[in-house]
């Protein structure tokens, strides 16, 4: 799930880049009315530029959404990674420092 995510997040973050690059800015309209296109320019026609501008908010949404869920996976993983639910307990006796050898020695012979 967590590739998917991820491949969804890399396509849209290439598809804004494309689409904000294709766009005209609003600086370009107002230059081109000071002598060079015309008095349409000032208000440019808004057809294909709507479409743009509302494609590149429907964009960034989804872009924001699986960065969320990017971040929410990745908490998890850090969570599980330091979990203790994941670590094994064993029990052991410590081990005692002032004999040498385990076996007790044998009196009487």
């Amino acid at each position: 799930m967590q590739t998917f995510v991820l491949v969804v997040h890399i396509i849209l973050a290439v598809l804004m880049i494309v689409l904000i690059l294709v766009q005209h800015g609003k600086g370009a309209d107002a230059g081109a009315s000071f002598g060079g296109g015309g008095a349409a320019t000032v208000f440019g026609a808004s057809g294909s530029a709507n479409f743009m501008t509302r494609l590149t908010g429907v964009l960034t949404a989804l872009f924001f959404v699986t960065s969320l869920t990017l971040a929410v996976f990745a908490k998890k993983q850090t969570t599980d990674a330091y979990s203790l639910k994941s670590v094994q307990t064993t029990t052991t006796a410590p081990a005692n420092s002032n004999e040498t050898s385990p076996v007790a020695p044998k009196t009487g012979e």
